[in-house]
Formats: structure tokens, C-alpha cells, sequence
């Protein structure tokens, strides 16, 4: 038994970092790595088994790869050549070095893990061989990518889509269907691990991805047998090497993914999240202590853990390469990773050598086979004839029986399967490698990648003669891996799946069947757009043939971004001019030069120090506002509150709501007391300097949140116009007032001392006629389903959607808001009558019409008799909120004189006359209206519906209310 080997390795700062004039955290002595919490200055120590300090190349304990492969790969390499099963993987945020630990880079001391494995691989099995002629090797490679729980073969092109994790009873855990290679060099490798990265690269173009999203598996089969001349027998020994490239570790919250990248975040959380409960629960079980019997290690909770489950804790050499960053601004994420490699050191696994599996293996699927053959004889059933068993009605057999015998004959197959593999000869798997790459590069030929003239080694040539487009990838591992050619006169760009053939066949959102067009006259270059394909040169929209030069951006769609060489002319340039265009050529400045040229996010183009410029000061803003405002709550909310009284008694009625009552008697009734709120001219002072940074910060919230969804929203609109949804997404704004409120759907938390002014977004569903509103938060969920759904159609996955909701549509509701409308009721103190019109807007402030309401006191004899007719409508509350006995209507005394006595009660009737001038689309329609300003329970009254036409509304309500 031995404990999985940790390792950690911090990188040098990048360039952000050092903008941010991040200090380093980390430490390292010896095998303890150290990290200190920039804001305590409190330090916390851990204790590996390697600790490489790769931060500064001069210092004398600089790690280089070298030395991280010599303590690391070397070791497991060994142990591989023993008969182990090993498995290397590297775990850390995005951006802290696991790419570059584990691959590396094409020049010889920048190389990673993984190719200096292979080379030392194939150098030591060379050497063994040579020196014992008894001694044979072979080596077959898988290589796998494991995308939102979607597994996916890298290095076959006619496993396409999501291919099933099962587990076979002997085999254990396994990919159905998945490629193995037969390779015989370090350069076959070498190829296979190119040729998979492209086939990434063109998934992740396609679906918007990127490799920092993903996991991948390079899996190697390690197979040695020995001769032996005394006894005539044949031993074996097979190791399987799994080299992990884990996917980004960090919180959604850091890495601001909370619109299009926050789904494939929720799904490597998932993934990391469950490998970090496997460890734990491996490291409980190391560590001796007594399992309750709730306890269980969690492998099938995700596709990695289950692919993985011999790696941790079972039958494996393990080495876990945990990569951090050295800035104070990524401390959280830092002090997490390492957690997790320390958890992850008390793992002991059991590797035993995997001598003469094979025959074991064979002589167990043998049984097998004929256990199930037996199986199905005792049925009574021909072997030929299962396969359509599974068609026959319900008169032959039970549907149990037949579910049986079909899995029985999916076990059967799957047995005679493995058995096959495992019996296949070496010449059979090679002759079947060599097949299978001839259709992949088939398949890159036809979508117009061009090939070396070996076939292959697209990435790492260079034509000297003709131009071409290389891809640029966010991740540095797959950019400038797919090459396409622009050959000598016309040579067209458009959708893969189109009828028309193109040169250049692209898949993706926004690919039109024909998109663009580029024209080659002896060497000058010219890119021709077509109508309604979105094509963009070093950021702008083109509408015209434009010519290119050496070095330019190219986007075509939503996700396709190209550099264009043209060898001829960087031979005709100057020295200067080609390293201007090197330092442009990435896909970061791609990007930001595309969004700054349309005016998409003016903070992203900003240069990095003035974009944490701004942060900062929007930060100590917002903290100083906060203070303030928290340090005066007390002492300036009533007087607030009191203002506030004091301005709604004071406003005047308007002149629509008093319209049929005498000027005279309206103006008496303005003259409401008021009590009086005498304000000093510091308090004033502050209370407007609180209010007007409120404000400011209320509206770069708002501005944030638009930018940060602008492209989000954009994509929704591009995946619904694909796939023909007619529904459209807009921002629209919702504000708390009088005659609007943001709607429930919005879900917002409208506390005192939140914002009234909220951002949603509107989705305009063009296929039922209705408008919906949601909140930000389920745009976000409804989008990364919008994406999977995508993503399936373009696959053509066997899976049906059918059982899945569509995200572009909501439930309908019961009814449509209208508008809102505002009665008064002043005039009831008086005891009169009054038919009011008044406006009704919607939540856009239209005016849509308008409500004819009358409003009237009921008194004396006609209270009584107006309890038989609306008593099933009548809503007794009082101001302390006590339910009164319906006798007390009979003892209303009538209003005396002018006004109405405090304590006594007031019996009304709201009567609503007509609905005018409302469009003729608002048919069936009703009124609802509860009183705001009353004391007592918030009850809403209802109107009957009036069919086909918005006009006349029947009496409603009689309300009864204690007047104080």
C-alpha cells in the first residue's frame, strides 16, 4: 500500500496580477509550502511531498519542467514498467499552470509531464527490449474529453456525440465504444495527442467552449510480455497510465460567470465538487476511522470519478500535481487548492502488479459467455432469432420477460466484445489504427483543414507559400492547431450541414450555408462578406470586399476567430512591422478589438490597470456610502419617514380625480394638517450628499449588469433565430412607483433600502403573442439549457428533447396586466358622490385608456338595504385590524353635517361605470383594486370578466372601514 504522492507548484505572476500589484502569498521551504492571508497577514503551513517553487527563474531553487518531471513523471514511469497502473493529474483555478505542467509547450525545455512521459516511454522500452530478446512491448492510447457530464472520443471520428460510461463486473468501469490506438513511436503519440487537440478545438468552436471547461483523459496502454525458452510459456504484464488535465477549479463568483459560462462552471463544480467527497471519504477510510454504514464513496455522482475509480484509492500509483497562483488576489482560491491536495495526501491505494491479466481476464469473459448462452438456451430461444424478439407483441411474452432476455443479450454481446479485444492480435490493432486515422484526416480534409505532407502534424508546420487562416483559441493548448488553406482563385466559407459544398466548412452559431467568400489574385487577398453572414476584419463589420493583410483578425459567426498569413508579404516586411503584428495575434486581443469596435463592453477594452482603477474606487465608494448611510439610519430615518408624511398629505389633488365636485369644497379639503419636519443645514446637506452617491451607485450597478449580459442576451437571440423559436430577448428596466411595480416574475427583494429600479430582461414570444419578464438569474439558468439544446440539435444526438421543457417558453398566465389606475377618496370625508375618470397606464407609463369610477358613501335606510344585495361582496376592517360582526351595519349613524366623525364608521360602494378607449385586443377583461393607504388586512376585490368588449363593468363591492 502507498498514499497518493502530492505535489504542488506555484507559477510566476501574470500580467494581471502584476498590474493589480498583487504581492506574492506563497512560500516554500523544503517539502512545506506556506500562504499568507493578505488582509490578516495570519500564515498557514502544509506539508507535501513536493513543493516546486517555479515563481522566479533566477532563483536558485527555481523549478523548471525538468525537475517537476525528473521527481514526478520519473517515478511514475518506473512504477508504469513494474506492472502499476498509474495516474498523474493536475488540479488548481484556471489559469494557475496545469496545462503547462502537464503538456507543456512545442519548444524542448518548456516541455510538460505528459510528452516527456511518452518520450522516456518509448527510449526505456527500446532500451529493455534490445537488451532481452524474450522482452516485447506494446502501447495502445485513448484520449477522452469530458464536457458538461458528456463523455466524448478524441481520437475516432465516428464516435460522435455522448458515448455511455458502464461497468463491466471484471473489467470495472469503462467508455462503451471508445477508440484504442495501436502506436509504436513517440511521434505516433505526439500526432494522436495533436490530432485530438483539434478535434477539441473544432467541438469547442462549435459549442463556444474552451479546453479550461472541459476535462480530459489521455489514457496509455502499457502491455509487456516475456518468453520464457525453459518453460514455453508466454508471461504479461499490462499498466495502464491515466493522465488527467483537469478542468478550472475556481467560483463562479471569481471569475464573473454568472451568464453564459456559469452552466459549464455549475457542471466542473459538479465534477470537482465529487471528486473532492471521493477523497475525503478515501482519506476517512485511510485514516482508520470506523465507517457508519451511511457512508459511501460517491464515484457514480459524476462521469470523472467513476472513470477514475481504480485511480483513487484502488489499484493505482497516484500523483496528484496541484498548480496555484502566487497573488493575494486569488488567496481564496489558493487556500482551497491546497487544502485539497492535502486532504487528497492521506489516500492510500492498494496497486498490486497486473501480472497475466489477460489470460485470467479471457478464461472469466469465457465463462461468462457461456453462463449467459445457457441462460438463454433454458428459455427455449434461438440466438439469431433475440433480435427481433424485441419486436414481437405482447401475445408471445410478458414485457418483463422480453426486458430480460434483451438485457441478457446485451450482456452477451458486451462479454463477446471484450473477449474479441482482449483476442485481437497486434498486426489486427494496428491495421485498425491505421483505418481509423485515415478517416479522421478524412474528415479535417473535407471541412477544409489543411495537412502536412505526411498527413498529419497539422500544428506544427507552417506553409511557406500560400496564405492561410490559423485558429486562435482563449486557451493557448488549442490555438493556431487548425490550419486552412486559401488556394489560388476562389475558395468559399460556409456551414458544414449546408446543401451547397464549401472549401471551408465551419459548424457553430451564426454559420451561414454560404458566409463568405475569399479571393486569391497571385498572393493579394481579399475576404468578399455575403449578405446576412456576419463576417468582422480586425473588429469591424465588413459589407465590402476588403483586402487583408499579414496579421489580421478575422471572425466569422459567434465563435470562429482566424489570423491571417500571408507568407509573401510578412517576407516583404520589416522586422519591426512582423513583431507588431506578433504582439497582436492572440485571441484575447481578438476579442477585446471585436467588442471595442461594436461597442459592446468599453470596460473590457480598457487596459487592465485602469479597469482595477475603477474597481477600486467603485468599491470604496460603494463601502464609504454604505458607512454613511448605516452611521445616520437611526437618526435620519423617522425625520425621512416624517417627510414623507408630509409630502403625500400636502399634494394637491388632480384636477381629473375631483372633476365633478365644486372647486370650493375640493379646496377646503386640501387644508389637511401637517406635522412639520425642520431639518438643520448639515443634516440637509448630508442627506443629499448620502442620496446622490446612492444614485451614482445605483446607476454603475445597473450600467455593470447591462455590460455583463449584453453578450449573453446576444447568443440567446442567435441560438433562438437558429433554431426558430420566435421568441426575442430585450433588457428592459422596471422602476417601484405609483402607477407601476416590478412584476412578481422579477424576482427581487424590495426591502426598505433596496433598489427601485430594477434590470430584467423581456422575452417577446412571437409564437403564442405573449410578453414575459424574467429576472436576470433565470435568464442565466434558462440560457445554459437554450445552450444544451443547442448543442444536442448540432450533434444530432440519438437522445430525444422531447421529454425535456423548451426554455424559450413560459406558462401562460391567467391574465394579462393591463395598467394601473389611482382613485382618491377625499371627498367621502364630505359625504358625497363622485364619478372619477382616471387614467389607466401600463409599466411602461403608456396611457392605454381610461376607468369611469364612482365612488359613494352609503348611509341611513340605504345601508340596510343594501346589505341583502351585496353582502356576498361586503369586507369589514377595521384600523386595529378586528373582524366586526355583520350586525353592525344596522347601527351606522348617518354622516353629520359637512364632515365624518373620527371613530365612526364609514359604509361605501365602489361602483366601476366603464372602461374607455382600451384596445380592442383586451377582451375579456376585469378590474381588480384593493385600498393602499387603509388599515387592516391588504384584501383585493374582483370585477366579473366582460366578454368581447372592454365597456361596461357591473357594480363590485361595498366596503365597510373604521375611520380614526
Amino acid at each position: 500500500m502507498s498514499s497518493v504522492k502530492v505535489a504542488v507548484r506555484v507559477r510566476p505572476l501574470n500580467r494581471r496580477e502584476l498590474n493589480h500589484k498583487s504581492q506574492c502569498i506563497i512560500q516554500m521551504v523544503g517539502d512545506k509550502t506556506a500562504i499568507t492571508n493578505p488582509k490578516t497577514e495570519q500564515s498557514k503551513t502544509f506539508s507535501f511531498d513536493y513543493s516546486f517553487w517555479s515563481y522566479a527563474e533566477d532563483d536558485g531553487h527555481f523549478a523548471s519542467q525538468q525537475k517537476v518531471y525528473n521527481e514526478v513523471g520519473h517515478e511514475m514511469l518506473e512504477h508504469a514498467l513494474e506492472g502499476y497502473n498509474i495516474c498523474i493529474f493536475a488540479y488548481g483555478q484556471t489559469g494557475s499552470g496545469k496545462s503547462y505542467t502537464m503538456m507543456g509547450m512545442s519548444e524542448p525545455r518548456h516541455k510538460g509531464v505528459i510528452p516527456q512521459l511518452c518520450e522516456e516511454l518509448f527510449e526505456k522500452t527500446e532500451t529493455m527490449a534490445s537488451e532481452c530478446e524474450e522482452l516485447s512491448f506494446s502501447v495502445e492510447v485513448s484520449y477522452i474529453e469530458i464536457y458538461c457530464e458528456h463523455v466524448r472520443d478524441l481520437l475516432n471520428p465516428k464516435n460522435k456525440g455522448n458515448l455511455r460510461v458502464r461497468e463491466h463486473p471484471i473489467m470495472g468501469p469503462y467508455v462503451e465504444s471508445l477508440s484504442k490506438l495501436a502506436v509504436t513511436s513517440f511521434a505516433d503519440i505526439s500526432n494522436l495527442m495533436d490530432e485530438g487537440n483539434k478535434d477539441r478545438t473544432v467541438a469547442a468552436t462549435n459549442m463556444n467552449e474552451t479546453s479550461s471547461r472541459s476535462h480530459a483523459i489521455f489514457t496509455i496502454i502499457l502491455t509487456q510480455k516475456r518468453y520464457d525458452e525453459l518453460t514455453k510459456l508466454t508471461s504479461e504484464k499490462v499498466s495502464k497510465l491515466s493522465l488527467v488535465d483537469l478542468a478550472g477549479s475556481e467560483r463562479a463568483s471569481a471569475t464573473g460567470a454568472e451568464g453564459f459560462r456559469l452552466k459549464e462552471g455549475a457542471n466542473i463544480n459538479k465534477s470537482l465538487t465529487t471528486l473532492g467527497k471521493v477523497i475525503s471519504a478515501l482519506a476517512e477510510q485511510s485514516s482508520g476511522k470506523k465507517r457508519r454504514r451511511s457512508d459511501f464513496i460517491p464515484y457514480r455522482d459524476s462521469v470523472l470519478t467513476w472513470l477514475l475509480k481504480e485511480n483513487l484509492g484502488g489499484n493505482s500509483k497516484t500523483a496528484m500535481i496541484a498548480a496555484i497562483s502566487p497573488a493575494g488576489i486569488n488567496f481564496e482560491e489558493t487556500l482551497s487548492t491546497l487544502r485539497y491536495a492535502d486532504r487528497a495526501k492521506q489516500i492510500v491505494c492498494k496497486a498490486v502488479v497486473n501480472e497475466d491479466p489477460n489470460a485470467k481476464i479471457i478464461r472469466e469473459l469465457k465463462d461468462e459467455v457461456s453462463k449467459l448462452r445457457e441462460l438463454i438456451q433454458r428459455e427455449g430461444l434461438d440466438l439469431e432469432k433475440i433480435e427481433g424478439l424485441s419486436n414481437v407483441g405482447g401475445n408471445t411474452r410478458s414485457s418483463e420477460a422480453k426486458e430480460d432476455i434483451i438485457a441478457l443479450q446485451s450482456k452477451l454481446k458486451e462479454s463477446e466484445r471484450f473477449v474479441e479485444e482482449l483476442t485481437e492480435t497486434w498486426e489486427e490493432r494496428l491495421k485498425k489504427s491505421e483505418a481509423i486515422k485515415a478517416e479522421r484526416e478524412a474528415i479535417l480534409a473535407e471541412m477544409g483543414v489543411a495537412l502536412g505532407e505526411d498527413g498529419h502534424s497539422v500544428g506544427l508546420f507552417q506553409p511557406k507559400k500560400n496564405p492561410y487562416l490559423v485558429n486562435l483559441n482563449e486557451d493557448p493548448l488549442m490555438s493556431e492547431c487548425l490550419l486552412y488553406y486559401i488556394n489560388t482563385g476562389l475558395t468559399s466559407v460556409g456551414c458544414a450541414s449546408g446543401v451547397v459544398s464549401q472549401h471551408i466548412r465551419l459548424n457553430g452559431t451564426n454559420i451561414q450555408e454560404q458566409h463568405c467568400t475569399f479571393n486569391n489574385d497571385e498572393g493579394n487577398v481579399q475576404v468578399i462578406p455575403i449578405e446576412e453572414a456576419k463576417t468582422f476584419v480586425n473588429g469591424k463589420l465588413i459589407t465590402e470586399a476588403v483586402s487583408l493583410q499579414s496579421g489580421d483578425r478575422i471572425i466569422m459567426g459567434e465563435s470562429h476567430i482566424f489570423r491571417f498569413n500571408n507568407p509573401q508579404q510578412v517576407r516583404a516586411a520589416t522586422s519591426e512591422m512582423i513583431s507588431k503584428q506578433e504582439d497582436v495575434s492572440d485571441w484575447t486581443f481578438a476579442w477585446q478589438e471585436l467588442r471595442r469596435e461594436q461597442g459592446v463592453d468599453m470596460i473590457s477594452v480598457m487596459s487592465d490597470a485602469r479597469v482595477l482603477e475603477l474597481e477600486e474606487r467603485i468599491e470604496q465608494e460603494k463601502k464609504a456610502a454604505d458607512i454613511l448611510l448605516e452611521q445616520q439610519k437611526q437618526t435620519y430615518e423617522s425625520k425621512l419617514q416624517a417627510l414623507q408624511r408630509k409630502v403625500n398629505l400636502s399634494s394637491p389633488p388632480s384636477t381629473e380625480t375631483l372633476a365633478s365636485t365644486s372647486e370650493n369644497d375640493l379646496d377646503s379639503s386640501t387644508s389637511v394638517s401637517a406635522e412639520t419636519c425642520s431639518w438643520s443645514e448639515r443634516e440637509e446637506y448630508l442627506a443629499k450628499t448620502v442620496a446622490e452617491k446612492w444614485k451614482i451607485y445605483h446607476y454603475i450597478s445597473l450600467k455593470k449588469d447591462i455590460l455583463k449580459h449584453t453578450v449573453p442576451l446576444k447568443e440567446a437571440n442567435v441560438i433562438s433565430f437558429e433554431l426558430k423559436k420566435k421568441v426575442k430577448f430585450q433588457f428592459v428596466i422596471f422602476a417601484q412607483g405609483d402607477y407601476f411595480s416590478i412584476p412578481e416574475t422579477v424576482d427581487v427583494d424590495l426591502g426598505p433600502r433596496s433598489p427601485r429600479t430594477v434590470l430584467a430582461v423581456e422575452v417577446s414570444d412571437g409564437k403564442n403573442g405573449v410578453v414575459h419578464s424574467w429576472s436576470l438569474k433565470k435568464f442565466r439558468e434558462r440560457l445554459k439549457t437554450m445552450k444544451d439544446l443547442y448543442n444536442k440539435i448540432a450533434m444530432a444526438t440519438e437522445h430525444s428533447d422531447s421529454e425535456t421543457e423548451d426554455p424559450f417558453y413560459d406558462d401562460f398566465p391567467w391574465f394579462r396586466l393591463v395598467g394601473r389606475s389611482f382613485v382618491y377618496m377625499r371627498h367621502l370625508l364630505y359625504g358625497i358622490s363622485l364619478d372619477q375618470k382616471v387614467p389607466i397606464v401600463n409599466e411602461r407609463s403608456e396611457i392605454l385608456g381610461a376607468l369611469l369610477v364612482r365612488i359613494e358613501p352609503v348611509v341611513g335606510d340605504e345601508s340596510s338595504e343594501c346589505d341583502k344585495h351585496f353582502l356576498p361582496n361586503v369586507a369589514w376592517i377595521t384600523g386595529k385590524n378586528e373582524e366586526q360582526e355583520c350586525s353592525d351595519m344596522g347601527s351606522v349613524d348617518s354622516l353629520h353635517e359637512d364632515r365624518l366623525r373620527i371613530g365612526s364608521t364609514l359604509v361605501l360602494r365602489v361602483t366601476i361605470l366603464e372602461m374607455i378607449a382600451v384596445p380592442q385586443e383586451y377582451s375579456d377583461v376585469f378590474c381588480q383594486f384593493k385600498f393602499i393607504s387603509l388599515a387592516g388586512e391588504d384584501n383585493t376585490f374582483s370585477s366579473e370578466i366582460v366578454h368581447n368588449t372592454p365597456s361596461l363593468l357591473s357594480e363590485v363591492t361595498v366596503l365597510s372601514q373604521d375611520v380614526w
